[in-house]
């Protein structure tokens, strides 16, 4: 048995109506310039892009009569493209990179683990700085609190705390983010 194809959905287009997609009796016009050539029926509007060589783009839809402006639709959309790559390319994200720890930590280890922190806090990343206690060593959980203490007075001109340490099962765990 032989179905019939379904009917392609209609397509949504999304940014402003241009030209004959506006479906409205009067608009304000605004030439390529910037400047105001009042209001007109839509026939004339469009008879002025198609004069110009422009497209009619409304850009105030909600207004009352909506506004129209004659520009290139195309260089408008290039331009507000290479806009939006340029705000994304500034972004920053920001991860959080982990520092594992032990509560007998030596010296040179800690100092270490303290130079690739400073490092991640300088390029603006959070750090999440874990404490595992095995065995025994959940006796000596204040043992923890002094690291955690000795990291914040170390890092406390360049990083905030922002998750005080908290004890979750055997391990302790504090989160900083740069300044």
């Amino acid at each position: 048995m032989a179905r019939r194809p379904h009917a392609a959905p209609p397509v949504k287009k999304d940014g402003p109506r241009i030209n004959g997609e506006i479906r409205v009796p009067r608009v304000l016009l605004i030439d390529e310039n910037g400047e105001k050539q009042g209001e007109m029926p839509i026939e004339a509007a469009l008879d002025a892009a198609a004069e110009a060589g422009l497209d009619l783009i409304e850009v105030s839809p909600t207004a009352n009569p909506p506004v129209c402006k004659l520009a290139d639709f195309g260089k408008l959309k290039y331009a507000e493209q290479k806009k939006k790559a340029e705000a994304r390319k500034k972004q920053k994200t920001q991860d959080i990179k982990e520092i594992k720890m032990r509560p007998n930590i030596d010296t040179h280890d800690y100092e270490v683990k303290t130079k690739s922190m400073r490092r991640f806090f300088e390029d603006g990343d959070k750090v999440k700085i874990t404490l595992r206690f095995r065995g025994r060593e959940m006796a000596h959980q204040d043992r923890g609190m002094v690291i955690f203490d000795r990291v914040k007075a170390d890092f406390g001109d360049i990083a905030k705390v922002e998750f005080e340490p908290k004890l979750e099962g055997r391990q302790m765990i504090m989160v900083m983010a740069p300044r």
